[in-house]
């Protein structure tokens, strides 16, 4: 009977993060009823979540550590992606009745994809604001180009975020309550999950530091550009030994 209610016990610990993910879940959604505190909401979300998965610190903690350090960046970050989203919307729909029915629509075809770029953009951006030091054009940046260089985090992510939306679509009433309820923080818990193997390469490997001591901001590597360019390069310098390696082969 001891063993079954021990602390370290696999189906205690699944119902102990469970909980954990519900308390997120509740926190995300009265944080985010101001409406323009959606992204540090969500900043904070998706930070708790990524510490969750590595079982540091408290999950209420990290929340509202992120949510304090991030608030004035997240907002405009928020407030530019809403803005640019409602243009990028009349622009599909005054394309859209431009069309004449006759062949491709042109226009409204540049315009569905600048919207999808804006979409995958928009599922990475909060994400890196979580974990690294950056301005805020430098944030959108890396979110336009980061998602290219994992692309099956980018597709897994997508896929899960078309998942969800088509569930509460197709069976508004008891999905949405699920949503509501548990649904936010089991979809941030499976990102954290993504983004922890997007991070890995550019977060530096320090020494832990004392809770009471750490910041939000120490967890990223405010170099965080160099660090991309890092990868990069030893990228290119792979590739040019291996054409190396094989034009030897050839003149052997």
């Amino acid at each position: 009977m001891h063993s079954i209610f021990h602390p370290n016990n696999p189906v205690v610990r699944f119902f102990v993060k469970l909980s954990y993910l519900w308390g997120l879940n509740i926190l995300w959604l009265v944080t985010s009823l101001p409406i323009f505190t959606i992204g540090a909401s969500t900043t904070a979300l998706l930070y708790a979540a990524q510490k969750l998965l590595c079982d540091e610190g408290t999950p209420a903690k990290n929340f509202f550590k992120s949510f304090r350090e991030n608030f004035k960046q997240s907002t405009g970050i928020f407030l530019i992606y809403l803005g640019v989203g409602a243009l990028l919307a009349l622009d599909l729909v005054y394309w859209n009745r431009q069309g004449s029915g006759n062949g491709i629509n042109v226009p409204w075809a540049l315009s569905l994809a600048v919207c999808i770029l804006y979409g995958i953009s928009f599922s990475y951006v909060f994400a890196i604001q979580s974990r690294f030091v950056n301005t805020v054009a430098n944030t959108i940046r890396y979110a336009l180009i980061l998602p290219f260089h994992h692309m099956k985090e980018t597709l897994l992510i997508a896929l899960t975020l078309a998942a969800v939306g088509y569930l509460n679509v197709a069976f508004s009433a008891a999905v949405n309550f699920v949503t509501l309820n548990f649904g936010v923080g089991l979809v941030a818990y499976l990102f954290a999950v993504f983004f922890s193997n997007i991070f890995a390469p550019y977060l530096e490997k320090a020494e832990p530091v004392p809770d009471e001591a750490y910041t939000a901001s120490q967890d990223g590597d405010p170099e965080f550009e160099e660090a991309i360019a890092g990868i990069l390069a030893r990228n290119e310098e792979d590739a040019r030994i291996e054409k190396a390696q094989k034009r030897q082969k050839t003149m052997a």
